[in-house]
């Protein structure tokens, strides 16, 4: 008998915690953790994997920018240098908790519309934190924008709309052969098509809303968003602040998140739910068997 389908979508900041040294050897023990949890999750579920980058590439585009002889690399490029980059030690991480088990890494393409308003309203935060006064030097010196992080700063970025994963058929060809598989890394690298083919675009998708598009295009049964937060809260920040447990899109209709941070997750969650009718979770990484469970986090359902 099959098992049902779950997309996973890993956050970067799981990967990479909030103030930790921008360091492989950090990243290896974080992916070491999460490829035990996403290795239990096998047992019940057929798992697609996708992965944040957010802190990656933001580190990326600084050593990108300090070799001043050669035009920088572009966010698009850089994203794929983060997919091989994560992509490669999740899949090494995860073959060593699954040996039986094929773990394949597939770079993916994500077609956005260049018309996306995004692009004039950079929302996605990438990079490591800053404080005012390194936030403004950095504006001033290479022209990035700035937005408000907690009580740090970091960099922000055009995160628009994931329309269609060109790799889609290889995906779905990859999880009919029964491999795990890791995708979408960073949201896919962003393309726009025109008359002559695909060209990539400096842009940051938001991983969440990629992996609920390709939940839906794979007809997924679940959606599980882990990230840094223990679960979606209202009024977050305040001394009131409280956690969502279970709830439905209806539910969800009325209520406001942060656009650079739990908005992309909720609205992501919702839409699989709309669409697919299957449950979607968004909690932290620990958590994720009983996330799906009901027991910890925050669950979505019909």
């Amino acid at each position: 008998m099959t098992k049902p389908t779950l997309v996973v979508a890993l956050g970067g900041n799981a990967l990479l915690k909030r103030g930790e040294p921008l360091e492989a050897e950090c990243q290896r023990q974080n992916i070491a953790l999460a490829a035990k949890i996403i290795a239990g999750l096998t047992v019940q579920w057929r798992v697609v994997l996708v992965h944040g980058n957010g802190p990656q590439v933001g580190l990326l585009a600084l050593q990108n920018s300090a070799y001043d002889k050669v035009a920088p690399y572009p966010l698009d490029v850089l994203g794929a240098e983060s997919q091989g980059m994560i992509g490669y030690m999740l899949q090494q991480a995860l073959k060593n908790q699954l040996p039986q088990r094929e773990v394949s890494v597939l770079l993916t393409q994500v077609e956005v519309d260049a018309a996306d308003p995004a692009f004039s309203n950079p929302t996605k935060y990438i990079g490591p934190i800053y404080d005012d006064i390194q936030a403004r030097a950095l504006h001033e010196e290479k022209g990035w924008t700035f937005k408000a992080d907690g009580c740090h700063f970091r960099r922000v970025v055009p995160s628009p709309q994931p329309q269609r994963i060109v790799e889609g058929d290889a995906i779905r060809t990859l999880i009919a052969r029964d491999h795990l598989v890791i995708c979408n890394g960073g949201g896919g690298v962003p393309v726009v098509k025109n008359t002559s083919g695909y060209h990539g675009i400096e842009a940051v998708i938001d991983k969440d809303l990629s992996a609920a598009l390709l939940a839906t295009q794979l007809e997924a049964d679940a959606l599980l968003i882990l990230t840094d937060a223990d679960a979606v809260y209202l009024d977050w920040g305040q001394p009131g602040q409280r956690p969502l447990t279970q709830v439905t899109p209806a539910e969800l209709n009325n209520l406001t998140f942060d656009a650079g941070s739990m908005g992309p997750k909720v609205a992501a969650s919702r839409r699989f739910v709309e669409q697919c009718h299957g449950i979607a979770g968004i909690g932290a990484l620990a958590d994720g068997e009983a996330i799906l469970n009901g027991k910890k986090g925050t669950l979505i359902r019909p």
